[in-house]
């Protein structure tokens, strides 16, 4: 897996593989020496480490770790977590009462395969064994990893590229094929930026999408406790709402947590790419739950997906200092759209 660093590149491409005792599994660092490019040579180091024993790729920006990708197999579905803020607290939580099924920053959705029952991939982790009350791998139904297609780490910049099935039934039953391709963007003060494309395909047959009008999101991410309204956060969007009132099911460009009222506030802004049809609305909720939904026509009602046909998002997601005026976050929003970020 992988690839060769191409022009711009100099240094070397380190590659340390420790193969574990029998298994398959590894652990591998991958470490860009020197990049020059829109990077520039001062500009800290994008670098990913990958754990397959663990299950987890961290990555690291200037040497601490900013997030890390979790794909192991005692999960119900991949997700990130911990996402770090640019002074290294942890801002997401991974699962919590009374929404145990809340992965920090994940993707998932309801469908129905042509011929099956209708899954929902939001709620998988009840189809674990040991029942709705104790559930625990292995999961009937989940979003499984299944491999790394690319990467790319870099001064300023790293580039990472993958793929997932969605499938019931303990793996007979591939509903869905998924890829993602993620740009992590090194800021300054330890501020962070990624770039992330979700492309999912009805590779198996006609998908016919069954989302609630009421818990779905297209990515989610869960605040924790320090930087929801529960705590010191304070939620808004880009039309000026605020608080889940002013903000659930409201059209809007981004949507942004801030941890205020203390001396170093920081927070996370989540961007609906311009490419994406708008208007859309948004979920949010104040104890920390929010992301964007689909244009109205596919909004919380059926719609379904031709077979060999695909459907995607584009978001950003900005770590940032500061609440949302002091960290930029409108005038971030325009850079990504105009193509500067």
């Amino acid at each position: 897996m992988g690839r060769t660093p191409g022009k711009g590149w100099t240094g070397s491409l380190r590659v340390l593989l420790a193969v574990l005792s029998g298994g398959a599994c590894a652990v591998l660092l991958l470490t860009a020496c020197r990049q020059t490019g829109a990077g520039g040579t001062g500009a800290p180091r994008v670098e990913f480490v990958r754990d397959d024993a663990q299950g987890r790729l961290e990555v690291r920006i200037g040497g601490r770790p900013a997030f890390r990708y979790v794909y192991g197999e005692d999960w119900d579905l991949p997700h990130f977590y911990p996402i770090y803020s640019p002074s290294g607290r942890s801002m997401t939580v991974q699962k919590t009462e009374p929404y145990p099924h809340h992965r920090s920053f994940w993707f998932a959705d309801t469908l129905e395969l042509a011929g099956h029952r209708q899954a929902s991939f939001y709620n998988a982790f009840y189809t674990g064994a040991g029942g709705p009350k104790d559930p625990h791998a292995p999961f009937r139904d989940r979003i499984r990893h299944d491999r790394f297609l690319s990467w790319a780490p870099g001064r300023g910049e790293g580039r990472l590229r993958w793929r997932l099935i969605w499938e019931m039934d303990h793996g007979r039953t591939p509903v869905l094929e998924e890829e993602r391709q993620m740009r992590v963007v090194a800021l300054e003060g330890g501020e962070y930026f990624l770039d992330i494309r979700f492309t999912v395909t009805a590779a198996y047959g006609p998908v016919t999408f069954r989302s609630d009008a009421v818990h779905y999101a297209w990515p989610y991410v869960r605040m924790n406790d320090r930087f929801n309204t529960n705590g010191m956060g304070r939620l808004v969007n880009s039309e000026g709402g605020v608080g889940q009132a002013g903000t659930h099911d409201k059209p809007a460009r981004w949507v942004d947590f801030s941890r205020t009222g203390v001396p170093d506030p920081e927070g996370l802004a989540l961007f609906s790419h311009p490419s994406n049809p708008h208007p859309h609305t948004w979920l949010t909720r104040d104890y920390g739950t929010f992301g964007p939904r689909r244009e109205a026509a596919r909004s919380g009602r059926p719609f379904t997906l031709a077979a060999g046909d695909s459907l995607g998002t584009r978001v950003g997601l900005l770590i940032h200092r500061g609440d949302v005026q002091s960290g930029r976050v409108a005038e971030r929003y325009r850079a990504w759209s105009e193509g500067r970020l």
